[in-house]
């Protein structure tokens, strides 16, 4: 089976920052969740950028076959986006929002849109701009819905949203997914509340990759044991990716290499993506 998306040896440069991307490789398969994860100026938007082929890179990026600069109109009838920012027509009102799509885009179901919008309280003939956030994300991903696209590309896509929103947000994705041969990546900073989504995960770094693997690997490959200081010194010789200081007690992450070297010496758990997420961010620091 090919590859949704293909990225192979993506550099980015910019002549007054630098480099902003460097070296970076990775493959998505329909039914592949994707964790873009990093802290502002890790390289995010920069990849997103060049997926969407909004900015020239080096490398090879391969969108359901093609290329996003020179193809783009090819690439934008099986690929989306969402981002924290509202990009939808303020001066619009919906019902015009769905027509306009219906007359641009081929494989737009306005009647699947329209059921949708009818599970919200966003209303036909509402302008978009008084629409709140939550509604504005609602309205968008709807819309992304209804052209029943392949590949969709989520930028911190809750930021700024109350609970209710959230679920209903994340419940009408996961219908999507599910309802048919698709592939999506996720950035956010809540690493927490995206973790059950995911099967993979890129973490970058000053536009480099600092881990990279599938979210079952993570369990095999690392664990926290929590233990008493009588340990520290031995443990300190383990190269433990971060250790968090409670009450009479030490918690370290370890690469799972050293398990059976600790046996005996504490507690063992597992490891949530944010513990690795913030361990590896400090460690790459």
């Amino acid at each position: 089976m090919s590859a949704l998306v293909s990225v192979k040896h993506v550099s980015k440069q910019y002549r007054q920052k630098g480099e902003a991307l460097q070296d970076i490789s990775f493959e998505l398969q329909a039914g592949q969740v994707l964790g873009l994860l990093g802290h502002n100026g890790a390289g995010k938007s920069t990849l997103i950028n060049a997926l969407l082929g909004a900015h020239e890179y080096h490398g090879t990026i391969r969108v359901n076959g093609f290329e996003p600069m020179m193809q783009r109109d090819k690439i934008m009838q099986s690929l989306s986006y969402i981002s924290d920012v509202n990009v939808l027509p303020d001066w619009m009102k919906v019902s015009q929002l769905l027509s306009y799509t219906q007359g641009v885009h081929p494989n737009f179901d306005r009647s699947k849109a329209e059921a949708l919008l009818q599970q919200t309280d966003i209303k036909p003939k509402a302008r978009i701009k008084t629409l709140s956030k939550g509604m504005k994300v609602q309205l968008h991903l709807a819309i992304v819905i209804a052209t029943n696209t392949q590949i969709l590309i989520l930028d911190e896509p809750t930021l700024g949203l109350d609970l209710v929103y959230r679920d209903t947000f994340y419940r009408h994705l996961l219908e999507w997914f599910h309802d048919g041969e698709r592939a999506l990546i996720i950035t956010s900073h809540e690493v927490s509340e995206i973790e059950h989504l995911l099967t993979d995960v890129l973490i970058l770094k000053q536009g480099q990759t600092v881990l990279q693997t599938s979210m079952e690997s993570i369990s095999d490959d690392y664990f926290i044991l929590d233990t008493n200081d009588e340990y520290r010194a031995q443990i300190e010789t383990m190269n433990p990716l971060s250790s968090q200081k409670g009450l009479g007690t030490t918690k370290w992450l370890l690469s799972s290499q050293y398990a059976a070297q600790v046996e005996g010496f504490g507690d063992i758990y597992g490891v949530k993506l944010a513990d690795l997420f913030l361990a590896l961010q400090k460690e790459a620091a």
